[in-house]
């Protein structure tokens, strides 16, 4: 215990002290973030390189525990192999993030890092192999290891949107795996974790709003990594059904966040990586919040997540299915409470408009396929008139070939209405009426014309071409049958006669005349 008190004690007096140095030379080199009055609210310009500080202090806290007598340092020795595998996955996930902090790095340079980072860790043996030993993933350990690392790196990347949020939630995320691990015995674990604790609560005081420093890419990243990280091992000592459940639910804000934002932009057709002012931090601020208070309740929010984790630990699988059950009925409540716009129309959309649209659409297939198999031009206009039926149009009229149809229902002078005049090749139109909004669909109007635009024409060329081929036929047939009895000789005595009979012989005798 005197270990991890030492260790938590030492990060927290080295990060104030390096968090004010890596301050003061981050403006005098100018790696500032600067407000844009839209998605970045601050008022001034503040250092964007606070994951220099918490890496520092994190580290030297480890170096100046392994020169005390501590048992704590023993045991850290004894991790060495398997800190010295991981120490390459978490250089690289800092040096993205620091990349990005100074130059502004593309998101999917980002993301390359990020997964060269799982990679590598995978590579040290850092597994998500199985679950408390009941279910083993095989070579799906290794994509399953790295979309969890790179989910809880993105996480914090995202929440840290206004000032402390991302640290005080990296404490109460840190804080409720070292208690995990105490239940468990777990000492690694808790030494770990305990200077993280530390630095993250030291590097708080000037984070907190109003911020003289922010984390950056290299802090936010870092965190949601290390914890991941330790995620994975709280899941390997764990003694239920479902090991990942605890360390999901200790990160559950971070993670929302991440489904969220994916989701919504899915919704919108929006870049996934793109940057918006839709995230749970922006909704409480819309809603009136001050930053300090929206950061209070969102630590209030995972504690409420940490204390769930904790008890699904404890009780093992007596409770699981009724811890994460509450659970997800406090993220549901949340989501409500949000009042994200994406998810409300998407409802809307399911339960009142999708059937009658898909109602139309099916009608509007109906339609086309009558059009296209139409033969003339009376067959033509019964398409128009039963597809504007079947769509709750009023009155259709057309001109088709020269030739008018409508529809027999007048339009009454006192009602409004709404017309589309769809004008076609030789002075040919189709005019479409609606009164009194009654159609199913509106605006599949569109889609309606669209399918006269694209089918009509053709087909009365079509039809036009097979009229004249006729007539041409039938005049051919009756210019021959006036001239053919002329030709023909008076007192000829034989005739012959085609037959269409195989079996009978190709010229038949005939009386004579």
């Amino acid at each position: 215990m005197i270990s991890i008190l030492f260790v938590t004690v030492a990060a927290f007096l080295l990060a104030m002290l390096f968090t004010r140095l890596v301050r003061d030379a981050s403006m005098r080199l100018g790696l500032v973030d600067l407000p844009d009055s839209r998605r970045k609210t601050h008022l001034r310009a503040v250092p964007r390189t606070g994951g220099v500080a918490i890496v520092a202090a994190y580290l030297l806290a480890y170096v100046l525990l392994l020169y005390t007598p501590l048992p704590g340092g023993a045991i850290v020795r004894a991790s060495l192999p398997f800190v010295w595998r991981l120490l390459p996955a978490t250089g690289i996930i800092f040096a993205t993030g620091l990349i990005d902090d100074i130059i502004h790095l593309n998101p999917w340079w980002k993301l390359t890092g990020q997964i060269a980072a799982g990679a590598l860790a995978y590579a040290g043996g850092l597994r998500l192999a199985d679950i408390a030993g009941y279910s083993h993933f095989g070579w799906l350990s290794l994509p399953f290891t790295i979309g969890w690392l790179v989910l809880c790196a993105n996480a914090f990347n995202l929440i840290d949107g206004i000032d402390g949020l991302a640290t005080g939630v990296g404490v109460v995320a840190a804080l409720t795996t070292l208690v995990a691990a105490l239940l468990q015995g777990n000492i690694p674990l808790v030494l770990a974790t305990a200077p993280l604790i530390g630095a993250l609560g030291a590097f708080l005081r000037y984070n907190f709003n109003p911020a003289s420093i922010f984390l950056g890419d290299s802090g936010s990243l870092l965190i949601g990594f290390l914890l991941g990280a330790y995620g994975i091992i709280w899941s390997q000592k764990s003694a239920t059904m479902l090991g990942m459940a605890a360390p999901t639910m200790a990160l559950a804000l971070p993670l929302l966040e991440v489904g969220l934002s994916i989701f919504r932009r899915f919704l919108r057709n929006e870049p996934i990586f793109g940057a918006d002012r839709g995230h749970i931090h922006h909704h409480l601020l819309d809603r009136g919040f001050t930053p300090r208070r929206a950061s209070l309740l969102l630590y209030a929010v995972c504690s409420v997540g940490a204390a769930l984790s904790l008890a699904q630990s404890v009780f093992h699988d007596r409770v699981t299915g009724a811890v994460i059950l509450l659970f997800a009925v406090c993220a549901c409540g949340g989501i409500q409470y949000l009042g994200y716009t994406e998810f409300r129309a998407t409802r809307r959309f399911l339960w009142v408009g999708l059937r009658p649209m898909l109602s139309a659409h099916v009608k509007l297939e109906a339609f086309e396929r009558a059009l296209v198999s139409a033969s003339t031009l009376a067959n033509c206009w019964h398409a128009l008139e039963s597809g504007a039926r079947d769509l709750g149009y009023s009155r259709i009229d057309a001109r088709l070939s020269g030739q008018r149809f409508g529809t027999l229902s007048a339009r009454t002078s006192q009602s409004s209405f709404w017309q589309m005049r769809l004008n076609l090749p030789n002075q040919d139109f189709v005019n479409i009426t609606q009164q009194d909004d009654g159609s199913e669909q509106p605006m599949l109007v569109i889609s309606f014309g669209e399918i006269v635009r694209r089918v009509l024409p053709a087909k009365l060329r079509q039809i036009a071409d097979t009229t004249a081929a006729f007539e041409l036929a039938n005049l051919a047939a009756a210019l021959e049958e006036a001239v053919a009895p002329q030709t023909a000789p008076r007192n000829s005595r034989t005739t012959s006669v085609m037959s269409s009979d195989c079996g009978a012989p190709s010229v038949n005798p005939a009386t004579a005349s």
